[in-house]
């Protein structure tokens, strides 16, 4: 295969030297690297039954002959006033716009929830605004705690409204755990993948994370 290619190599050397425009480059370039019928492209299909180690040295040796084939080819078209012209066909539909992902996050969650439901797991989904009694007092957070200080969370309502108290920015998940416990029966396999909100900037933390 290594003759095949080096004669390929110079058979194309000689036929870009007797193109006249740039419509015969792109004509030639189809002729010997097209996908479907390329002169070399056929010949590389033959790698697939060799030997791996020999397969690595003709494929290196083919990488070479293509990047130097391109060379040539630019070359070529700028000497020739650069690439062939085509006309554009308006009646032709448009081109599909690429297409986007999920975002990372929301990714991360759809695999999570995907592994949880599969050992008959749930997800839940509950308030981001939720009272002081969900966020703090049910889990038995004592008033002097730190998480509770107005520097660690987000309070809504500068005093206590009713007996559940303040409205806070959910700083964890948990105020979920004591909605699903008042709202069904044990035994309970839920999870709550939701937006959780600390007052905390720094280089490792940012006031939103999930």
């Amino acid at each position: 295969m290594k003759e095949q290619i080096e004669q390929l190599k110079a058979q194309f050397i000689a036929d870009l030297d007797r193109m006249q425009n740039a419509d015969q480059l792109v004509q030639l370039e189809i002729d010997y690297f097209g996908r479907k019928a390329g002169k070399f492209t056929a010949v590389l299909r033959g790698l697939k039954d060799m030997p791996i180690e020999q397969r690595k040295i003709i494929g290196q040796l083919a990488n070479e002959v293509k990047v130097e084939a391109a060379r040539a080819l630019a070359q070529a078209q700028s000497k020739m006033g650069g690439p062939a012209t085509t006309t554009l066909d308006v009646t032709l539909p448009g081109a599909a716009l690429p297409e986007g992902h999920l975002h990372l996050v929301t990714q991360a969650i759809e695999e999570i929830d995907a592994i949880f439901s599969r050992l008959g797991f749930v997800r839940r989904r509950y308030p981001e605004v939720d009272w002081d009694w969900y966020a703090f007092e049910s889990l038995n957070m004592p008033k002097d705690h730190p998480a509770r200080d107005e520097w660690e969370t987000f309070f809504i309502d500068e005093a206590p409204v009713g007996k559940k108290g303040q409205r806070v920015l959910t700083p964890h998940t948990s105020n979920g755990q004591v909605r699903e416990m008042e709202r069904t029966q044990l035994p309970i396999r839920m999870i709550n993948i939701a937006k959780c909100y600390r007052r905390q900037s720094d280089v490792s933390h940012v006031p939103m994370f999930h």
